[in-house]
């Protein structure tokens, strides 16, 4: 497990520096053009994701042995929002810098040991899950940023590969948040790239699969888009499902939250 929290760290850093580079240059008017997320303008997108590493930073922290004072979510959250923004886009360059170099920090022993109580969750979680969960975050949230400019944009390969392990793995409760498999009428899997959907009275992605029904049929960045309620027209292009279920029907599974 202490390899996937590596693999993971490391595509977070990736996903910042590519982030980094864009933010930076971006106009006052690109700030404000919508996002990828319909209700978000660029700005709100990448101030979701600062505000988010600021909160997040502090469990981690702690539980590295840190001694941390904080403000409360609410509070975090208001400051973010009245910001303007240019300042959006500083703060995430400095905040997502400070988890990045948190977690850079931590030892192989931290890395595999660690349990961080997110606050949210039932229970403190191992570090593997923490970091997974920021990376779901903040590679779709990325794409949701660089969607607005590039219409070709893409989930990060490297990103996606560690999150179709991630939602294999430690990551796959997210499913019951993300899926909605009453959507189908009948239970269905289906292959897809280096994993498989199992839809029936869940949703679970797999590793391995025999006999599947259907086959997506798209790298695996689109499968990742698929689960978070990305895989949308125009931006499902060269993207087909074949067997018993079409690819709509998938999207009503995953509408995005």
């Amino acid at each position: 497990m202490s390899q996937l929290v590596d693999r993971t760290i490391a595509a977070l850093r990736s996903e910042h520096d590519t982030l980094a580079d864009l933010v930076r240059g971006l106009t006052d008017d690109q700030l404000a053009a919508p996002s990828g997320a319909s209700e978000w303008t660029v700005a709100q997108a990448v101030s979701h994701l600062g505000s988010g590493a600021e909160i997040g930073r502090t469990p981690i922290a702690k539980a590295a042995g840190e001694t941390v004072s904080a403000e409360d979510n609410q509070t975090i959250w208001a400051r973010w929002d009245s910001s303007e923004p240019r300042a959006q886009v500083e703060g995430f360059l400095e905040h997502d810098s400070r988890w990045l170099e948190t977690v850079e920090a931590l030892t192989p022993e931290q890395r595999s040991s660690l349990l961080v109580d997110l606050g949210f969750l039932p229970e403190p979680v191992p570090l593997v899950t923490a970091v997974g969960m920021r990376l779901s975050e903040v590679a779709n949230h990325s794409w949701d940023v660089r969607v607005a400019f590039d219409p070709d944009a893409r989930v990060a390969a490297g990103s996606a590969e560690v999150l179709v392990d991630l939602l294999a793995g430690p990551l796959g409760f997210m499913l019951r948040f993300l899926g909605k498999p009453a959507e189908l009428a009948d239970p269905v899997s289906v292959a897809g790239p280096g994993a498989a959907l199992v839809i029936d009275d869940a949703v679970t992605v797999v590793t391995d699969l025999e006999s599947p029904s259907a086959t997506f049929n798209g790298p695996a960045e689109a499968f990742v888009r698929l689960i978070s309620g990305r895989l949308k027209a125009p931006y499902d292009q060269g993207v087909t499902v074949d067997g018993s279920v079409t690819l709509d029907d998938l999207r009503r599974v995953f509408p995005g939250v």
